[in-house]
């Protein structure tokens, strides 16, 4: 066993709590949608992605998501076997596939926003009032620290999610 001083006591160290938490509620929320739609998390998060913006490609959706290609791959052929989504080849570029909803996706996005916003309202009322603000207070200001880049620095943090401010969602 390390020394206390050696030691990292991951229950207080700031990132595993952010992970740990974010997991937390994405299972939470997991529910809903499994138990409405049988979806799984990449599956959702492909549905609401295209949902929210329309149009995307496969790497913009692993992008928007923070999604590895493979379960955006996975994800983005159960939707379209489910007939929720097709795939348009770019004019362009053959290797790039423009993935949209069809209106059967459409109606399941739909029909799953209303319960996700429930669920949004359902876990803030779980918080006290004055930790609501002081909670999105605390969140912009990790995602404003984490979006600076030092001028000269290389673009690992954007590729990564940092580089662009974005509201967490759950799922």
């Amino acid at each position: 066993m390390a020394s206390q001083e050696d030691a990292l006591e991951l229950e207080t160290f700031l990132p595993y709590r952010l992970y740990h938490l974010a997991d937390l509620v994405s299972r939470e929320f997991a529910r809903v949608y499994k138990d409405r739609l049988g979806l799984t998390r990449p599956e959702w998060r492909t549905l609401s992605g295209l949902g929210q913006r329309g149009t995307m490609t496969a790497k913009e959706l692993g992008e928007q998501s923070a999604m590895h290609k493979t379960k955006v791959s996975r994800a983005v052929a159960e939707l379209e076997r489910r007939r929720w989504l097709t795939r348009v080849p770019d004019e362009k570029d053959r290797r790039i596939e423009h993935l949209m909803l069809t209106k059967a996706g459409l109606a399941a996005y739909r029909d799953m926003v209303p319960l996700a916003k429930a669920f949004e309202r359902e876990l803030l009322a779980r918080i006290k009032e004055p930790d609501r603000g002081a909670l999105t207070v605390g969140l912009d200001a990790v995602e404003a620290a984490l979006s600076l880049t030092p001028p000269g620095a290389d673009n690992e943090g954007a590729a990564a999610g940092g580089g662009e401010r974005r509201r967490a969602r759950p799922g």
